[in-house]
C-alpha cells in the first residue's frame, strides 16, 4: 500500500485532519481559478477578504473578459502584484472564452498554457475542481514540511514535487497538499515548530536531529 515507511505519515495526517481542504473560498471553477491566481505571494486569508466582494462584482466569464484592467487592479490591489495579476486574469478570461468555449481545461497542458498559470496552480485547480491527481502542489508549507521530514533534499518546487510523487501513491497526491498545509499551520510552523506535539515526529528528520543535539 505504501511506497516507503515514511509514506505512512499520510495515513496519520488523514486521521489528524479529516476535514483538511483548500482554504480559498469559491462557488465555481472559474472563481477557484481566479482565487488561485490571486493567492500567489499572498495569504489565503487576504485573498478570501478580497474575493468576498470581487465575486459579487464579477459574476460571469464575460464580466472578467470585458473588465477594464485599471479598475480590476484597484479591486485586487491589496493582494500584491496586482497589476500583473489583473492583466493575467483578464487574459485568461478572454482565452477561455475564445479558445476553450468558456470552460476551464481539465488537463495540465492546457491549464499551464493560460497566462499566469504555472504547474503549482494547475495542480490546485485540477484536484479541487475536477478531483484529478496530476501532481502535487508545492507551496511554502509543503516545501518546508517535505524538507523537515526528510522527504526531499531539493529546494526547487518542481524537483520537490517529483520526489513526493515518487514517494506517495497517486490517489493521495491532491490530498497531500491540504494535509501538509493543515499540519504546517497548526504544528510545523516556520519559526518554532511544536515537535513534541507532532503526530508524525517519528517520521521526521528535523525532530530526530533536534533530539540528538540535546
Amino acid at each position: 500500500m505504501y511506497r516507503s515507511k515514511k509514506a505512512k505519515l499520510i495515513k496519520v495526517l488523514k486521521k489528524k485532519y479529516p476535514e483538511a481542504k483548500i482554504a480559498l473560498r469559491f462557488s465555481n471553477n472559474f472563481e477557484l481559478l481566479v482565487a488561485t491566481m490571486l493567492s500567489a505571494q499572498c495569504t489565503d486569508r487576504r485573498v478570501n477578504i478580497v474575493t468576498d466582494s470581487l465575486f459579487q462584482k464579477y459574476r460571469f466569464l464575460s464580466d472578467w473578459a470585458n473588465a477594464k484592467v485599471e479598475i480590476l487592479e484597484q479591486d485586487i490591489r491589496s493582494v500584491g502584484f496586482f497589476r500583473n495579476k489583473a492583466k493575467n486574469i483578464i487574459a485568461v478570461a478572454i482565452m477561455l472564452r475564445d479558445k476553450f468555449k468558456g470552460h476551464i481545461p481539465e488537463n495540465m497542458a492546457d491549464l499551464v498554457s493560460l497566462p499566469g498559470i504555472a504547474r503549482k496552480s494547475a495542480n490546485v485547480i485540477l484536484y479541487n475542481a475536477f478531483s484529478k491527481n496530476e501532481g502535487i502542489a508545492v507551496d511554502t508549507h509543503v516545501r518546508r514540511l517535505a524538507q523537515r521530514l526528510g522527504l526531499t533534499q531539493n529546494n526547487n518546487p518542481v524537483k520537490i514535487e517529483k520526489d513526493l510523487m515518487d514517494l506517495f501513491v497517486r490517489r493521495d497526491w491532491g490530498a497531500i497538499n491540504h494535509l501538509l498545509i493543515a499540519h504546517g499551520r497548526e504544528i510545523c510552523i516556520s519559526r518554532k515548530p511544536r515537535c513534541k506535539e507532532c503526530v508524525i515526529n517519528k517520521y521526521c528528520e528535523y525532530w530526530k536531529n533536534s533530539r540528538n543535539e540535546e
